[in-house]
């Protein structure tokens, strides 16, 4: 436990160590990306190979075109995959791998910009890149000091605060990010909203003046738990069966009560076109297990239940 703390902890202190790091460099750097006309590539070797693929994932999730290249794959055919236009951004630790060594001068003469994150300011790559981030660490959590740990945990972090940086100049919004990843549960947060969900469920109302047993017969045909309680066309209340439970317990003579003294005035309400994980937040954090919907002119239109978020692997 001892060793898994300290390594974390020396994880993150070199993460906290990037912060005096981002100066006009930086923003130069982001200002390049944003005017780049193709792709960011992004490449590197080793453990900073893996890096560079996934900060080239986050990228194009989230409005930057981007694509990996492996450096070694690069001089081998690879080169072919970049385009003019086309910013680098070339991820290693000490800057000096013979992959490196190699592969820069060969950008450099094709004309593209190169960004070199880099741990080493002074090293080969440090020295040619056109904007240069530094994700230099104190040493590594390796023990050995010699396995990358630190090292690439402040590449992402850097590659991650670019991401950041980019996400808010471009302006790019959760349907954006909806339109990028439409699949599986993800992806249903993003755009699955409580009008898909209302559709099939039934619209269980009754009069504020209703007997209890009106009030029964409409959760019960339901299956929601739950009833609407209207007057004039409008909603003034819901009762559930902890309502009707609540009641029970509070007057001697139950059978003779109406609507209007076993609901729950006010409800917690939807808009219609809200988002189906905006229901859930409002069910987690007001213990429920329903949500009446309303559009826009205040007019109830349906019931979203925990079941139909369960359903829909929101939850």
């Amino acid at each position: 436990m001892e060793s898994a703390r300290r390594a974390l902890t020396a994880e993150g202190e070199a993460i906290l160590a990037l912060r005096d790091g981002i100066d006009e460099e930086f923003v130069a750097t982001v200002r390049a990306m944003l005017n780049c006309p193709g792709r960011i590539v992004l490449t590197g070797v080793g453990k900073s190979a893996l890096i560079a693929a996934k900060i080239s994932a986050t990228f194009n999730s989230t409005g930057t075109p981007a694509l990996f290249m492996h450096a070694a794959d690069a001089v081998h055919g690879d080169l072919g995959m970049i385009r003019s236009g086309d910013v680098v951004l070339c991820i290693s630790q000490s800057g000096n791998t013979p992959e490196i060594k190699l592969l820069v001068p060969l950008l450099k003469s094709a004309g593209h910009l190169l960004i070199g994150l880099c741990g080493q300011k002074n090293s080969f790559l440090g020295t040619h890149a056109d904007h240069f981030l530094s994700s230099a660490v104190a040493s590594e959590a390796c023990p050995l000091h010699l396995a990358p740990t630190t090292s690439t945990t402040a590449q992402l972090a850097m590659g991650d605060a670019l991401a950041i940086c980019l996400i808010e100049e471009r302006g790019f919004t959760r349907d954006d990010f909806a339109r990028f990843h439409p699949g599986g549960a993800l992806g249903k947060k993003l755009y699955l909203r409580v009008d898909d969900l209302i559709t099939n469920n039934a619209l269980p109302q009754v009069d504020v003046g209703a007997s209890l047993r009106e009030v029964l017969i409409s959760i019960t045909s339901s299956r929601l738990g739950l009833t609407a309680v209207m007057e004039s066309g409008r909603l003034v209340g819901v009762i559930t069966d902890g309502d009707i439970r609540r009641m029970l317990e509070r007057y001697d003579q139950p059978e003779v009560q109406t609507a209007s003294d076993m609901m729950t005035p006010n409800p917690i309400t939807l808009l219609k076109g809200s988002y189906a994980v905006d229901a859930l937040e409002l069910m987690k954090k007001n213990n429920i297990t329903q949500i009446v919907v309303l559009d826009s002119d205040d007019v109830f239109c349906g019931i979203v239940h925990l079941h139909d978020l369960l359903r829909e692997g929101i939850l």
